[in-house]
């Protein structure tokens, strides 16, 4: 992997269409915006109308002859992500990549009643991708790119507490909620493998990067000095939301992508970069990825095509 690797190495996305979930700001933002400044058709699947549109005319304004638009998807409503997969999704989907996510955010549910972070984060989006499978693997060369944290090291997850519901802590969740994303590339990446197909399901995390994501619990909370402080490490440690998408849109777009890879921040998967990043042993654990898989089917509805060779 190139160790100098930047926006300007995108390979040339002409014909291609990605489906950008959380495009609205900071990372999915920054991710539509390059694939479409290199020739992809995008499509900003968001929850806010204003915010999505918003981010269109931003990329518009920023890339010349841009083929962005806003569509709607609220991954914290199954109802929403059927809806999008049945009457909003596109015949050819090339890239999806799985981006939106909340962080740290107090005990909530979604509105079919799991717990926020695991809802979003992992159960949204392995509806989104099961739905969306069929025309994946009807694309020659696509890909799924779902993007994790650094933070899956704070836990392994809990099958049997999947909805958070025994002794609630926020960050602790969340990093379980980013451990399910690994645990879910592990497992597609392997039945994919398995049945001989060449669609790749990859990985990638931004490192430290300043986003609104890390402050959004404490405005919604009216926390205000940790409001600060976040904003703090965004402006002095973090680096540019631009940076932090670097290892998404690497994964996405750049040759020889491995599927079950993990890229991330180059410097100690903190900054700089896209590279390999190191991962916790048990977001590789077959066993757990497939109890996972089978209880995220049950919950959503969402039973995956059958992938054989």
């Amino acid at each position: 992997m190139s160790h100098g690797w930047s926006a300007n190495d995108i390979p040339d996305q002409s014909g291609r269409t990605a489906v950008v979930t959380g495009a609205n700001s900071g990372l999915g933002l920054h991710t539509a915006r390059e694939l479409a400044r290199h020739g992809a058709r995008v499509l900003l699947a968001c929850r806010d109308e204003t915010r999505g549109r918003e981010a269109e005319s931003r990329i518009r304004k920023a890339v010349t002859g841009a083929d962005v638009a806003f569509v709607p998807l609220d991954l914290a409503d199954l109802g929403s992500v059927r809806e999008f997969a049945a009457t909003r999704a596109p015949d050819r989907i090339d890239l999806l990549i799985n981006n939106a996510g909340v962080m740290a955010l107090p005990y909530g549910t979604t509105a079919d009643g799991f717990e926020r972070q695991f809802g979003v984060n992992h159960l949204g989006h392995f509806a989104l991708t099961g739905l969306l499978l069929p025309r994946l693997l009807d694309t020659p060369g696509a890909r799924v790119v779902t993007v994790s944290s650094g933070m899956h090291a704070l836990s392994d997850i809990d099958m049997g507490d999947l909805n958070g519901e025994r002794n609630y802590r926020r960050w602790i969740a969340y990093g379980r909620s980013k451990t399910a994303n690994l645990l879910f590339v592990h497992e597609l990446a392997g039945r994919l493998t398995k049945a001989g197909s060449r669609l790749v399901a990859a990985a990638a995390h931004p490192g430290y990067a300043a986003t609104n994501l890390q402050s959004a619990a404490a405005r919604l909370e009216n926390r205000r000095a940790v409001e600060r402080l976040f904003g703090l490490g965004n402006r002095i440690v973090a680096q540019p939301a631009s940076a932090g998408a670097l290892p998404t849109l690497y994964a996405a777009t750049a040759p020889g992508v491995r599927p079950d890879s993990f890229t991330g921040p180059g410097l100690l998967g903190w900054r700089g970069a896209p590279a390999p990043s190191w991962r916790a042993g048990w977001t590789r654990d077959d066993v757990t990825s497939e109890r996972l898989w089978m209880a995220s089917e049950q919950l959503t509805g969402v039973t995956y095509p059958s992938l054989t060779p």
